[in-house]
């Protein structure tokens, strides 16, 4: 079947009669005839699309059919330049800018839609990263729920529960023991002393009772203290934030002769210095608390208290 120009002219809605509607100064009808290019090459485009695969003739029909509307069109806007700038040599150059400014904004569309494009794919893979790394926190908060901490702290909290007593919390720097003994001391209406002399006290007690304390003492090689590792820790403990337990408990209590309760979530309750009268020292013993070790906190008395009494 063979498809005449006129038809295809017809088909596409191009109009060959294409006669400027109105008189236009140049840069309008620079504008205009950007637009009928644009026109022009949508329509070229669909033209192509029409010819089946392997029909050389229809291609060759439709090949001759875009050169002759390319050549009208160009032969009616270069009439319509000439009429507009009356100098023929004007008429090519700005034939010629047009045909720039039309590749120049291909090219900035182009441009555009790349960047664009790009932006998106980094928006895209952000969020995806942001969903995954939500999806970790949450999945590990759930672990969280009964890690070690979590289940030490709210068994130690029931067993403060039933003794009307709520924590209270001592800040994790070497010193928690003797913060802790010194909250308690204000506590319960004894007289306070200060970290540093309290560590003081408690090194020169162990001095004087060193029977009592260096067979239960033992290094980093799990060897028996001498008398020269001895006399070092006692220094730490008066001089150093070096981390007290059971034997400076022992201590303390001795020195300030009170008894120190200890409560913790496994194991019994200790007591040190039961012999003393006197309202206990209660602190609370972590072992899970903070990864940089054990540690001390004091404890108060709850509002559960005051509402019994």
């Amino acid at each position: 079947m063979v498809v005449t120009f006129e038809e295809l002219l017809q088909q596409f809605g191009c109009n060959r009669n294409m006669e400027s509607e109105e008189l236009l100064n140049e840069e309008q009808l620079l504008k205009k005839h950007r637009q009928e290019r644009k026109d022009l090459q949508a329509k070229i485009q669909a033209m192509k699309k029409t010819a089946p695969k392997g029909d050389k003739k229809k291609k060759k029909e439709i090949a001759d059919t875009i050169a002759q509307m390319e050549k009208e069109l160009d032969e009616r806007q270069n009439k319509e330049l000439n009429f507009v700038s009356h100098e023929g040599s004007d008429n090519q150059e700005t034939e010629q800018q047009i045909n720039n400014n039309m590749e120049a904004e291909v090219e900035d569309q182009s441009e555009i839609v790349t960047k664009v494009t790009r932006a998106q794919r980094r928006r895209n893979k952000k969020h995806e990263e942001d969903k995954e790394r939500e999806k970790r926190i949450l999945e590990q908060e759930e672990v969280n729920k009964q890690g070690p901490r979590i289940l030490e702290s709210a068994a130690i909290k029931e067993i403060l529960k039933s003794n009307y007593l709520d924590i209270f919390n001592i800040p994790a720097d070497g010193n928690c023991l003797y913060c802790a003994i010194n909250h308690q001391l204000e506590t319960t209406g004894r007289e306070t002393s200060t970290v540093s002399k309290l560590r003081k006290m408690t090194a020169e007690f162990m001095r004087q009772h060193k029977e009592d304390f260096l067979p239960f003492m033992y290094n980093d090689s799990e060897e028996p203290v001498d008398d020269k590792q001895f006399e070092s820790y006692c220094k730490d403990v008066a001089s150093t934030k070096l981390w007290g337990g059971q034997l400076e408990l022992k201590a303390l209590s001795n020195v300030l002769r009170c008894p120190i309760k200890v409560i913790q979530a496994s194991g019994p309750q200790t007591v040190q210095g039961e012999n003393f009268e006197g309202p206990p020292l209660v602190l609370t013993y972590h072992r899970h608390l903070y990864r940089l070790g054990e540690h001390y906190n004091s404890t108060i008395q709850n509002d559960c208290n005051d509402t019994q009494s």
